[in-house]
């Protein structure tokens, strides 16, 4: 499960972003009505769902997409070459882009406790840290500089945790985390944070491979039928066949957030539907059903396997081409399970209720007068009560995370006549 995240110097991100899912003390009716919204973590609550607001351009995307672009460092680092330029931006003013960004994560994994961090420029590694909680008290694992000298003795600081660190280190080079490049190598702890990025925190929707569609087609078969039946479907039975097996698992383009699931998948399998009115004619699913039913399918695949194993999930706009009873139902699945976690940005302002979620769930960006991203909770605004109507107070502009618009008559026919 993720504790926090926090981001600074990527894309809009300029000064240091804190997302947390550590549940705040709150004892108001609501809350407590809302148990399942939270899970217990030794003594602690966590959320499962955070939904993130704003108005287009404050960085909301650039906060999932700067996550899934460090979190695939990770997994994919131990692969780059000496002419590697990292897929990210920093924050073009202020000087920024001579800065290093940053990402630190506080996570548990097989209830210990977990903090790893990297700082990096656009062509190199900076420096990196993994510190964990064996027996509830903090152990550094390992930390990197590479500014403190031109050797790796130099530059490393290792504890008792990792076997023969210093031979991972001389085949780390300057592009590479050491995680990544450790979990190659068989290093223990390295290769279970390498599965943890890997197999739990899952990046988007269609981040699996095709056998893993296969399989969880088969075990969840009866619950996506239903699950598209809520889409107002009449599809009765699909069948999934695999065309060609991929090498490698299908990930989505990290650069390209418009990317269809029909791009990803439709040159490894052959997908039919069948309708409840003529059981016997096939359909071909990604070309004949409709772009909402299509996104559901594969969304709730990767959704039923997420709240199954209590995996993490990243969302960006939840609410493209589905209906709102749709993206309620998928909250649900979330309440419902025990300690799988959510993460997406919305403009729906439908869920702006405290009877839905609580006020450490509702979390806005903003754009600051400089251009940057800032991020907030409602938790933040101690003045707002329960008893007060949300989605009328953000609408109006209450939490700044709306856009300003114009659109009086007046202004409108200035816009198209003069």
């Amino acid at each position: 499960m993720v504790l926090e995240i926090r981001l600074s110097n990527f894309f809009s991100i300029k000064d240091e972003i804190i997302l947390d899912f550590r549940a705040a003390h709150i004892q108001s009716k609501n809350a407590r009505d809302l148990r399942d919204n939270v899970f217990k973590q030794d003594k602690n609550e966590v959320l499962k769902t955070i939904l993130l607001y704003g108005a287009n351009a404050s960085g909301k995307s650039n906060i999932i997409k700067a996550i899934r672009f460090c979190n695939a460092m990770v997994f994919e680092s131990h692969n780059h070459n000496e002419n590697t330029i990292y897929n990210f931006k920093s924050f073009k003013f202020y000087g920024m882009p001579q800065k290093p960004s940053t990402y630190f994560i506080r996570f548990v994994m097989n209830d210990i406790e977990y903090e790893y961090s990297f700082s990096l420029f656009q062509d190199q590694v900076f420096k990196e840290s993994l510190f964990y909680y064996p027996k509830g008290r903090i152990k550094e694992v390992y930390t990197r500089d590479e500014t403190k000298g031109n050797t790796k003795q130099e530059k490393y600081n290792f504890t008792d945790v990792i076997r023969r660190p210093m031979d991972v280190a001389e085949n780390t080079s300057n592009k590479t985390l050491y995680i990544s490049r450790a979990s190659q190598m068989d290093r223990g702890i390295a290769k279970d944070i390498f599965n943890y990025f890997h197999r739990t925190f899952i990046l988007n929707y269609i981040d699996f491979g095709v056998s893993a569609i296969q399989n969880i087609s088969k075990d969840y078969k009866s619950h996506l039928i239903e699950a598209l039946k809520i889409a107002d479907s009449d599809i009765e039975d699909v069948q999934i066949k695999i065309l060609k097996r991929p090498i490698k698992s299908i990930h989505a383009d990290l650069s390209n957030m418009t990317l269809r699931v029909e791009d990803v998948v439709g040159d490894y399998l052959q997908i039919r539907s069948y309708h409840k009115n003529h059981p016997g004619i096939a359909f071909d699913f990604l070309t004949e059903e409709s772009q909402g039913t299509i996104k559901l399918f594969f969304m709730m695949m990767t959704l039923l396997d997420v709240v199954k194993n209590g995996k993490i999930l990243l969302i960006d706009e939840i609410e493209d081409s589905l209906h709102p009873k749709i993206i309620e139902y998928i909250f649900n699945l979330f309440r419902a399970g025990d300690r799988a976690q959510l993460l997406c940005t919305t403009h729906n302002t439908q869920f702006l209720d405290l009877k839905k979620f609580r006020k450490d769930q509702i979390w806005f960006t903003n754009k600051r007068e400089d251009g940057s991203t800032d991020l907030y909770s409602l938790y933040d605004y101690s003045d707002f009560r329960d008893t007060m109507d949300l989605e009328k107070a953000y609408l109006q502009g209450r939490f700044d995370a709306v856009p300003f618009v114009d659109g009086s008559l007046g202004e409108l026919k200035h816009l198209i006549y003069e």
